[in-house]
């Protein structure tokens, strides 16, 4: 009786015991954050947005080489290329939490998603071509997502930047709204907004194979940019840029030359012959800025202050060759005033308002709008000047001594004089036309020396120019790749699709040389 009575009792206190428990509730741990702040998500997107100067990508560009292999080699790529599908997993978390934390619809982490969105599907279909989006960061909804053809892409990179302009202009006019976390503009949305719009050029110039495609509608996007300022701010000058500024205190955000690594690099890097030569053409002063005078031609009498003493190698020569010459002092180094002796370095930018400028000047030239494309194309050169802090008259610069340590320098005086450089035959703007153009695309790609990602190489495969330099250096029997391969981890998770999206884009094998849909 007594037995029963005790299991009576325990069994009625297990019974309240249980009925009061939420069972939903014993797998979460009280100790671990179930959701991250907006703000803090924000910082992430952006450490993982920056781009950083002398990469890969830059050897890719043709603005430097490599002499000693190693350390690397100057050749392309030949396999597949990562994409940004996780860096848009955080995206979507950062509007997820920002809603959950009682912001409206329209708030500002979902304007900069919408700019986010399109900034990293560009960047992964200039890579590839077609990709899943549309069915795309569904989680376990879809699983094997199929691939939307690069045009459907970017007509929805093109939405995507109309409507973050419009809902950040929709906060701006609250007042009082800032974007916290963000370390590029601190939060200021005016900023974004000409990001977005400027960025928004860039994207329709590098269309310009399509200006007659009527979903696209090429020309009335560009031509209502530049027709309403207020509706569409653009950069106004070289603090719009988005930029990311090295750290010199922190070593993962060094500038990537800096005195750590002098011992390693110095020597073994040098000028490539197409940005040397194109600097050379045009009597530019930002030679002496970015490149020491070759040691040979100065022993052999030539001045350090004759644009004849700089001579770049070759992307496409072979390695073995280059590095005998580097080593006999033939070739150019990078200038280790500039780039070497401290951890800052300079800005890197990543959109910036000197190439918007000939991003306009482009389009005028081609008549996509009303304007003075000269204009343009002098606003960009002399915006390109002031980021390498030249100025009109005498101006100092700094060449390392040969065979002595870092920061001992030999230092001479260049003239500058912008009207007479802008009055050269070679650079002087020749009209609307094919030349015109051509003079364009080659102060756009002088200009974007060690910044903008790929975009040097991204305009030279859409308009050859200027003329990328090819032989056995570059790999790939000498041929300039068009296009990354798909990443190898789609053969095994999305097999069907991506074998579909390879034959509709006739790239046989998923090969390097496929002409995907923007370059036809």
């Amino acid at each position: 009786m007594k037995f029963n009575k005790i299991f009576a009792i325990a069994a009625l206190a297990i019974t309240m015991v249980f009925s009061s428990c939420n069972f939903e509730n014993l797998d979460v741990d009280p100790n671990r954050a179930t959701g991250s702040p907006a703000n803090l998500i924000l910082n992430g997107v952006l450490n993982n947005m920056w781009e950083n100067a002398w990469t890969l990508e830059q050897r890719y560009n043709q603005y430097w080489c490599i002499n000693y292999n190693y350390y690397g080699t100057n050749e392309y790529w030949s396999g597949p290329a990562s994409t940004d599908y996780t860096r848009l997993k955080n995206v979507i978390k950062m509007e997820e939490e920002a809603l959950k934390a009682g912001a409206p619809a329209v708030n500002p982490y979902s304007a900069l998603g919408k700019f986010f969105r399109a900034y990293h599907f560009v960047n992964m279909t200039q890579k590839l071509g077609d990709l899943p989006l549309s069915e795309a960061l569904q989680g376990l909804d879809i699983q094997a997502p199929k691939y939307n053809t690069q045009k459907e892409i970017y007509v929805q990179v093109l939405n995507w930047l109309d409507e973050a302009n419009n809902d950040l202009a929709a906060l701006i006019a609250k007042g009082g709204q800032k974007a916290e976390g963000d370390w590029f503009y601190n939060g200021d949305l005016s900023k974004w907004q000409k990001l977005v719009n400027s960025y928004k050029l860039r994207v329709l110039v590098s269309l310009s194979k399509k200006e007659t495609d009527a979903d696209l509608k090429l020309k009335t996007r560009f031509a209502e940019v530049l027709g309403n300022p207020t509706k569409f701010p653009i950069f106004t000058g070289n603090s719009d840029n988005l930029v990311f500024i090295p750290s010199g205190s922190i070593p993962n955000f060094y500038y990537r030359k800096n005195p750590n690594n002098y011992g390693f690099d110095a020597l073994r890097e040098n000028t490539s012959k197409l940005y040397i030569d194109l600097l050379k053409e045009f009597q530019d002063p930002r030679l002496f800025l970015v490149a020491e005078p070759a040691e040979a031609k100065v022993k052999a009498g030539v001045s350090p202050t004759s644009f004849d003493a700089f001579e770049g190698a070759s992307t496409g020569e072979n390695l073995d060759d280059m590095s005998t010459k580097a080593q006999k002092g033939e070739y150019s180094l990078i200038s280790r005033k500039r780039y070497y002796v401290t951890y800052t370095g300079e800005p890197v930018t990543q959109v910036g308002y000197q190439e918007m400028c000939f991003n306009i000047a482009e389009g005028l030239n081609r008549g996509w709008a009303t304007g003075v494309a000269e204009d343009w194309y002098k606003k960009g050169i002399q915006a390109s000047m002031d980021f390498y802090g030249l100025k009109a008259g005498a101006n100092n610069v700094d060449f390392q001594k040969s065979g002595a340590k870092l920061g001992e320098f030999n230092t001479y005086t260049i003239n500058v004089d912008f009207a007479a450089y802008l009055a050269q035959a070679k650079v002087k703007y020749v009209g609307n036309n094919a030349d015109g153009l051509a003079q364009i695309l080659k102060q756009k790609y002088l200009a974007m020396a060690q910044n903008s990602g790929m975009e040097a190489y991204y305009n030279w495969r859409r308009t050859g120019i200027p003329a990328f330099l090819t032989g056995v250096g570059i790999g790939n029997q000498g041929k300039i790749p068009l296009r990354f391969k798909y990443p190898n981890a789609e053969y095994v998770t999305n097999k069907a699709n991506v074998e579909a999206a390879v034959a509709r884009q006739s790239f046989t094998n998923d090969d390097l040389f496929g002409k995907m849909w923007i370059i036809q």
